[in-house]
């Protein structure tokens, strides 16, 4: 993706995508909550989905067609990830593009992404891209990492990168709550999402930290307050 809209480039996931191991298909999902009404649907699409994780999530909930689109896919890694799961080749179709030159015809029942808006400046461009996806009764699930309170101070003191790597200001759920109001949809949420937790991502020189963070994150979860100091997430859910 390119443009002045990025925060990232190709380079930083590349990098990003080269610590991480996919295995097995979550059995929980922080969105779960969500899960009841969105897979009334058929169709679902990821944008920023590789390594396909979430698109195999809804899949075996029910989901007959799911896609990522991504502008860093290893279609080896995705067929692979559903081999290991005892998916059928192909059952994760994937889109190798950029999201902000991406055009389709085709709506999608689901339109999801977890970790994505947040990396780029305009926040609105962004969700309204997702928006213009939605099949005629399709929904809208956005899930954004929390930096702007306990969390984020972890990241800003061992991974800046990372936290530079991200809009903050996308994080803001009275910023959110306004541009959800400007565009046509129904039963529209903006709210923080899932026990308090910490992370760093896993980098080799993150190793020893990553240890006591885990630590410091179960001691947290006796502390169940939804709030910006320790909710992990921000979820947006609307529909049409």
């Amino acid at each position: 993706m390119n443009g002045n809209n990025n925060i990232t480039d190709k380079e930083y996931w590349d990098n990003y995508w080269k610590n991480y191991q996919y295995d097995k298909i979550p059995k929980k999902v922080v969105f779960e909550r969500f899960m009841p009404k969105l897979t009334r649907g058929i169709s679902f699409i990821e944008i920023g989905g590789f390594p396909g994780v979430h698109a195999a999530y809804f899949h075996q909930r029910g989901m007959r067609e799911v896609t990522i689109l991504d502008f860093h896919i290893n279609k080896e890694i995705v067929r692979n990830f559903e081999k290991i799961n005892g998916l059928p080749e192909g059952t994760i179709r994937c889109v190798d593009s950029d999201f902000f030159t991406f055009s389709s015809e085709k709506k999608y029942d689901v339109v999801f992404s977890s970790g994505f808006i947040e990396h780029f400046q305009d926040t609105r461009d962004v969700i309204a891209r997702h928006v213009d996806l939605l099949s005629e009764k399709g929904q809208l699930l956005i899930i954004i990492p929390n930096f702007l309170g306990l969390n984020g101070e972890i990241q800003r003191r061992y991974d800046k990168e990372n936290l530079d790597a991200h809009n903050l200001q996308s994080m803001k759920i009275s910023y959110l709550k306004k541009i959800m109001q400007t565009f046509d949809l129904y039963d529209v949420s903006v709210d923080y999402l899932g026990k308090p937790m910490l992370w760093l991502e896993p980098k080799p020189e993150h190793v020893k930290r990553r240890k006591w963070v885990k630590m410091l994150s179960h001691a947290i979860k006796l502390f169940p307050i939804k709030g910006k100091l320790l909710s992990p997430y921000i979820a947006i859910y609307a529909r049409k």
